[in-house]
């Protein structure tokens, strides 16, 4: 737990300075077919609701061999995932994996060490997000950094019965599911505006959030969110 908390530290130290204090990103990679998982997605649902937080629930698809295919599973969530393994100089993909602010790793459910991770960030860049008509509009303030824009169209809530598998015979009850993402380009530091158009994005999704961090993924510098 020190280790963990000395790299959060550390990394929060070597970024520019605030522009403005913002949520801290949790992401979670789990999977319907994972038995391990359910306590870690209550989990993430609880947490969803704290506004220093802003959660996203990636479900991966290499669970789905042994039976249930997870209707959620993205492979865009693995290659995400893996992405992270090699960032963060990991053994391995796991589930249940929750992933804070970009910089460490945690098992999902082990309420002990995420808790002590949680609380406002100093962010680099200032988001702000706004619908006009049939598009999102995706503002970004000028700061000292650089680093890939996403967006990610979030489905707040969801129950599904598992016919198979290792949860055979559970309702599931998950938030915050990522349904699909799309890269908005770079933030290079300078002041911008981004136009999406809603229908670039999943048609079931209850919001709309954008991160901003820096490549590898690496340590987020930002992010927003839009109800829709």
């Amino acid at each position: 737990m020190k280790t963990i908390l000395a790299a959060l530290l550390f990394a929060i130290s070597t970024l520019p300075a605030m522009a403005q204090s913002r949520p801290v990103v949790l992401e979670l990679f789990t999977s319907q077919g994972c038995s391990s998982c359910p306590p870690a997605d209550a989990l993430l649902a609880e947490l969803a609701g704290r506004d220093d937080v802003i959660a996203l629930a990636f479900h991966v698809d290499y669970w789905d061999y042994i039976g249930w295919k997870d209707p959620f599973a993205l492979a865009g969530s693995t290659l995400r995932q893996k992405a992270y393994v090699q960032a963060l100089g990991l053994r391995g993909l796991y589930t249940p994996q929750m992933v804070v602010d970009g910089i460490v790793d945690v098992v999902g459910y082990d309420r002990g060490r995420i808790l002590p991770l949680l609380g406002p960030r100093a962010g680099i860049v200032a988001i702000g997000l706004r619908r006009e008509g049939d598009e999102v509009v995706v503002s970004l303030g000028a700061g000292q950094g650089a680093g890939p824009v996403t967006a990610f169209g979030v489905q707040s809530q969801a129950r599904t019965l598992a016919r198979r598998g290792e949860n055979a015979g559970r309702t599931l009850i998950e938030a915050q599911i990522v349904r699909g993402f799309r890269p908005l380009g770079i933030w290079t530091g300078a002041a911008e505006e981004i136009r999406l158009k809603r229908s670039m994005l999943p048609a079931d999704i209850s919001q709309v959030v954008v991160v901003v961090q820096k490549d590898g993924p690496g340590p987020v510098l930002g992010v927003g969110r839009l109800g829709l």
